[in-house]
């Protein structure tokens, strides 16, 4: 697959050949549906908690005799039912992360790459390097782009200067190619990859 190259300033910069492998599949909802519940499970922190009936701070004591009231049976106020009570099989910490292979994961980014250059929606530039850190001049290049959510994934490091600038842009986001993930791609409107981003990729999925 064979995709135009530009520069920030809309310029031409030659062309690139695309992985088919990476990014010519047949997107499937079903891969792309597990990865992101995945990492949204692993994302959630888990720390909802409540007061057992072992943990409410009541007297032990019998709230009153066994036999003679006319009333219901009870033992303790600490019961669920008493106002200030326990709670019954309230929430308690724990990790909702779940396991999924690397494979599935591998092929899910495949999928999530490809369902972007289907869409029309994957833009490669030959770098994202700036002189100085500029928020005004980088937000103008977006904006003559018609980038206004967009995520950029540069090479093994990102740009100091690029980053900083970006940093302060609402709806821009820009990773490392290490850190390029399916919801992170999926949840932006452009996906903007460098040639250093691809050549990662592609070897990083192969």
């Amino acid at each position: 697959m064979k995709m135009d190259v530009i520069n920030l300033d809309s310029s031409a910069a030659g062309s690139i050949e695309l992985d088919e492998a990476v990014f010519g599949l047949e997107p499937r909802a079903d891969v792309l549906h597990r990865v992101v519940r995945w990492q949204l499970a692993r994302r959630q922190q888990g720390t909802h908690s409540t007061l057992g009936r072992s943990e409410v701070s009541y007297s032990t004591k019998k709230i009153y005799r066994q036999k003679g009231t006319g009333g219901a049976r009870h033992g303790s106020r600490r019961a669920p039912i008493f106002r200030k009570g326990g709670t019954y099989k309230g929430p308690t910490p724990r990790s909702h992360a779940h396991d999924l292979t690397k494979k599935f994961r591998a092929l899910g980014l495949r999928h999530a790459l490809s369902a972007k250059a289907t869409a029309g929606e994957l833009v490669v530039i030959e770098s994202a390097e700036l002189a100085e850190a500029k928020t005004k001049a980088l937000a103008k290049s977006f904006k003559d782009l018609g980038w206004k959510k967009a995520l950029v994934i540069d090479g093994a490091e990102v740009n100091a200067n690029f980053a900083r600038a970006a940093g302060n842009i609402d709806g821009i986001d820009v990773l490392p190619s290490t850190g390029a993930n399916v919801y992170d791609i999926l949840r932006r409107d452009k996906l903007v990859l460098t040639r250093a981003a691809v050549e990662a990729l592609e070897a990083r999925l192969k």
